[in-house]
């Protein structure tokens, strides 16, 4: 942008916008760092509802059983066998860690036992089934 002074001549004028791009960035860093990243087991689970249901707010490891008793963890489809060696790794990740299983209304009971199971002989105290409140 060009002005012209009072006494006719030429001067160059400026908007410094270098606080204008650091506010900006300190925003961006704050908006990362306090975002709240939620865990997915990665399929659709149907719950089924519970009168006696009580609220998680921190779940550390999901474990998903859809409808045709695939075991999901971590959004990936993984063999039921497998369920064990997975905890122990996400266990070892978080010692302190809870498991939350989310079994699908039209899974089996066999499916949900066999990941319990497997859950407490990876050593997890906590284990949890997920279900809707009415």
């Amino acid at each position: 942008m060009r002005k012209i002074s009072q006494q006719g001549i030429e001067e160059e004028t400026a908007i410094d916008i270098t606080p204008l791009i650091d506010i900006v960035f300190i925003m961006l860093i704050f908006f990362i760092v306090t975002a709240t990243f939620v865990k997915e087991p990665g399929t659709t689970v149907d719950k089924p509802t519970a009168l006696t249901a009580d609220p998680k707010p921190r779940a550390n490891i999901l474990i998903a059983i859809d409808s045709t008793d695939g075991v999901w963890v971590d959004r990936r489809r993984i063999d039921p066998r497998a369920v064990k060696p997975s905890i122990e790794r996400l266990l070892s990740e978080n010692p302190n860690g809870s498991v939350i299983i989310q079994a699908d209304n039209k899974s089996t009971n066999e499916a949900l036992v066999l990941v319990m199971d497997a859950a407490r002989e990876a050593g997890v105290a906590n284990v949890a089934i997920s279900a809707l409140e009415e």
